[in-house]
């Protein structure tokens, strides 16, 4: 029988859902919706017959989750997928694979990225919440990138470095939820000028925030005018009090030792991320709670000290550092600290597919954790990672009770790699292995050229 070009619509759709564990009768389902995923499939040209936009959608977040982060092992993947449904076999050529990823739509994919990540936290166990709250965190971060010419005009490097020397440098700002560690939503912008400060981007994600979600942050996001409108739609927040503030409990009204509400007055000076008429319509001051727990000043706009009291707020406080290691394992774990493309353009979509990835494997630890009666923030993210690199292509060729024999078992292996609970002690950040003898680049690499 002569072999097919074009694998079918539901066999796509099949395998892009069978591979990251989207089965109907599991947790956590509809991360994607299918009129999503066939959104993004309609997008593609008729005349794609290897690269569809889901066969590239998925080649690319494998490509992601690969050890080595290569074009090359992202086709691979593909070519093993054509031979298992006994189609004609693609070339290990990574030009057509390139020219396809190019074609794939942003907002198609921060639109995935935000499906999955919002449904993912809306989702959660009520065990895994905070006195019935969804908690939120937000933090920002720096991703570097291909010095190309494209790639510095859009995200220019630090001024502080010579051209020629430096990287050109994104800053995103994002939302993850606490109990999955999904990424909800986030922003991207430059490093330097107006409108590139983490408060200017995170004001563009306030409206991803509900009146069921609780956000932690640092004492960075503690203004005036972001608490006044997270205070207007609803929004509870718990912030470090910024260190230039003196805090003095004896005005207000008194709450208990150290705890009181204050008034806080609008400042004269606007923010000059926020346009003037929406700074107008803010009150002239706003109540919010300040209180102090060994010596740490927090403010908060839950007023209730009954329900919510100081130390029981510090101490979900502290789990805001989470979103300091999520960032880490997407950065660091997830190849993202250094991003391959070498436009700017196709820099956005490599994050978003990063993201997506994650998101991914965040809902696969929150599936075995619901099952196996676990929590998914103490279980090994870089395991599940493992497994589902060594079982993608079995993944593919399966489907009913087939599938469920592999994908249970893999779940409750999940469960088995618990962190968190180490008892190694703190080791020192210093590195044993020197660095080759090289030394540092001074001047643009042309210049050290010679014909």
């Amino acid at each position: 029988m002569e072999k097919s070009n074009r694998l079918s619509l539901r066999i796509q759709i099949r395998s892009f859902k069978n591979t990251f564990f989207q089965v109907n009768d599991l947790p956590f389902k509809e991360l994607l919706p299918d009129n999503l995923i066939k959104t993004i499939h309609q997008s593609g040209s008729s005349r794609d017959t290897v690269f569809t936009p889901l066969v590239t959608l998925r080649a690319f977040l494998f490509q992601v989750l690969s050890s080595t982060g290569s074009c090359k092992e992202a086709v691979a993947h593909v070519l093993i997928e054509r031979i298992s449904f006994n189609c004609s076999e693609n070339s290990m050529n990574t030009g057509p694979y390139c020219k396809a990823r190019s074609r794939l739509l942003l907002s198609h994919l921060k639109a995935t990225v935000t499906s999955s990540g919002e449904k993912l936290h809306k989702q959660a166990s009520n065990d895994w919440l905070w006195k019935g709250y969804r908690v939120m965190l937000v933090d920002g971060t720096t991703m570097l990138m291909s010095d190309t010419h494209n790639n510095q005009t859009t995200y220019p490097q630090q001024s502080a470095q010579k051209p020629g020397l430096g990287f050109p440098i994104v800053r995103l700002v994002g939302l993850l939820s606490l109990a999955t560690g999904s990424c909800v939503d986030y922003v991207l912008g430059s490093y330097q000028g107006k409108g590139s400060g983490e408060t200017s981007l995170f004001s563009q994600l306030i409206g991803s925030l509900s009146t069921l979600d609780l956000l932690l942050a640092d004492r960075y996001y503690t203004t005036y005018a972001i608490m006044a409108l997270l205070l207007k739609q609803g929004t509870p927040l718990v912030f470090r009090q910024r260190g230039n503030v003196t805090s003095d409990f004896r005005r207000g009204q008194r709450l208990g030792a150290k705890d009181h509400i204050i008034s806080v007055k609008k400042p004269n000076k606007k923010p000059v991320w926020m346009p003037d008429n929406r700074w107008i319509a803010l009150p002239d001051e706003i109540f919010v709670r300040e209180f102090s727990v060994d010596g740490v000043v927090y403010v908060s706009t839950l007023l209730d000290s009954k329900k919510y009291p100081k130390k029981s707020l510090a101490h979900l406080y502290q789990q805001r550092w989470k979103i300091e290691l999520d960032f880490r394992t997407i950065k660091t774990h997830m190849g993202m600290e250094m991003l391959r493309c070498k436009t700017a353009d196709m820099v956005n979509k490599e994050i978003a597919i990063h993201l997506l990835a994650y998101n991914l494997i965040r809902a696969n630890l929150s599936r075995a954790a619901c099952l196996n009666d676990k929590k998914p923030r103490y279980l090994s993210f870089m395991a599940t990672v493992q497994l589902m690199r060594n079982t993608a292509s079995l993944c593919i060729t399966l489907s009913g009770t087939g599938l469920g024999k592999l994908i249970l078992p893999l779940l409750v292996a999940i469960t088995e790699t618990e962190i968190g609970n180490r008892t190694r002690p703190n080791q020192p950040r210093v590195i044993k292995r020197r660095p080759k003898a090289y030394p540092m680049m001074t001047k643009p690499r042309n210049e050290y050229v010679t014909c």
